[in-house]
């Protein structure tokens, strides 16, 4: 082989070598920019970020001096249980709509995770409100900000 033929040779190889160095290059920038890119941290704060701080809330209801609450329990992303606490036997006589007016609001509100659009019969209007707006303090509390 010449001299010249060496030359050629040696300087294609640096060729190569070069064209495969910048091809890895690029490569690993690409895979460094979907790693690290800009979508990554979007994605990430969207997961965290739950609806409900998971426990227990309550809120007060005060009837005439009888004093009981509305207890919800949520998890990051549903609420999981609505029920009365502190409920006396006199208070369930004088309200005896209130625990089977809970009852179908809380089916609604399992069914939909929503406190909008609840329906309620005409005759039990001021139960079904007085329980809702209990309710919706007690997932206020629980919500993230």
């Amino acid at each position: 082989m010449s001299s010249k033929t060496r030359i050629i040779v040696l300087h294609m190889k640096e060729i190569i070598y070069t064209a495969v160095f910048l091809a890895l290059a690029v490569i690993l920038a690409v895979i460094i920019f979907f790693m690290f890119g800009p979508g990554k941290t979007a994605d990430n704060t969207a997961a965290e970020k739950s609806r409900y701080k998971p426990g227990v809330y309550t809120s007060s209801i005060s009837l005439n001096n009888n004093t009981f609450d509305v207890e919800v329990t949520v998890n990051a992303d549903r609420i999981k249980s609505i029920r009365l606490l502190n409920l006396s036997e006199s208070t369930k006589a004088s309200y005896p709509l209130m625990e089977p007016v809970l009852d179908s609001l809380a089916s609604q509100i399992y069914s939909t995770q929503s406190l909008d659009d609840i329906q309620y019969a005409g005759d039990r209007k001021y139960t079904s409100q007085v329980l809702l707006a209990a309710i919706t303090d007690a997932v206020k509390k629980a919500e993230n900000p």
